[in-house]
């Protein structure tokens, strides 16, 4: 049993905002910092305050640094993550492709244009970009760990096996890592040893959101709702943990819901 069987939502599904949410707002934001652009690119303090805004906010503004300078590596890489994270995966990785054709040496972004394809679950086009970035880093688990992503989606198993334990040799204890080596071995049914390693995940100083929600995943999916729900409701508003509750309950009674499907998990920590 591989990544087909029925898994949880991915992050997206978990606890972005909705997409047409994002979509209603684009348009007033875009048109007000369009007549409000400065006549030159903001300073590192503008820089830094715009890495705590929303995603939607932070598009706007790095869109805006780098129509004043489109070789701007910084705000190409930043305006593609903002992008990945409103779900605009496809302009999310023709803006890192861009990047990396004026810095075609830039590991950030050809991780990012790994990470795009990942979101998309188009792994097969994510491996070249992620064993560029990895040629450029040898020593960037992030790499390693994106590759082990897209060569799971592509069903190459073994190879994304090894992947991942390279990147759990270069970060012993990543969360990250650890969750999607934890998600790789559900969708083998090995569901006692992905509940471990994501245990052991959660114990990690740097864990988020998206390591506890795989958990509560496993959790459901084993039958351990009351743990699950108690996950869910930790870090989720209620009606996407009462969605989610149901899902998998119905799952548990051995139904199949009809009006909802769970994607590819490995979206949720896209390698880090």
């Amino acid at each position: 049993m591989c990544r087909k069987l029925v898994l949880a939502a991915t992050v997206l599904s978990l606890i972005a905002a909705p997409a047409w949410a994002a979509e209603r707002k684009a348009k007033s934001k875009s048109d007000a910092a369009a007549t409000t652009a400065a006549p030159g690119k903001a300073g590192a303090e503008q820089r830094a305050a715009a890495d705590r805004l929303d995603p939607l906010a932070r598009a706007t503004f790095w869109a805006g640094e780098l129509q004043i300078d489109p070789a701007d590596e910084t705000a190409g890489l930043k305006l593609a993550q903002a992008l990945r994270q409103l779900g605009q995966h496809q302009k999310a990785i023709e803006t890192a492709e861009r990047v990396t054709i004026t810095n075609p040496n830039s590991a950030e972004a050809w991780l990012e244009v790994a990470r795009g394809h990942i979101g998309q679950g188009q792994g097969f086009f994510a491996i070249d970009p992620a064993r560029r970035a990895q040629a450029l880093r040898p020593k960037d688990w992030r790499a390693a760990s994106l590759l082990g992503v897209a060569l799971e989606q592509t069903g190459r198993y073994p190879e994304a096996e090894a992947a991942y334990a390279q990147a759990l040799q270069l970060s012993p204890n990543n969360p990250s890592v650890l969750s999607n080596l934890a998600m790789f071995r559900a969708g083998q049914g090995k569901g006692d040893e992905a509940e471990s390693l994501l245990r052991r995940a959660v114990a990690q100083p740097g864990a988020t959101i998206e390591v506890r929600q795989n958990l509560s995943l496993v959790l459901g999916l084993r039958g351990k709702l009351a743990e699950a729900e108690a996950l869910m409701r930790q870090d989720l508003p209620p009606e996407v943990a009462n969605n989610n509750l149901a899902y998998l309950r119905a799952v548990a009674a051995g139904e199949k819901p009809a009006d909802r499907s769970w994607k590819t998990l490995q979206q949720s920590q896209d390698g880090g």
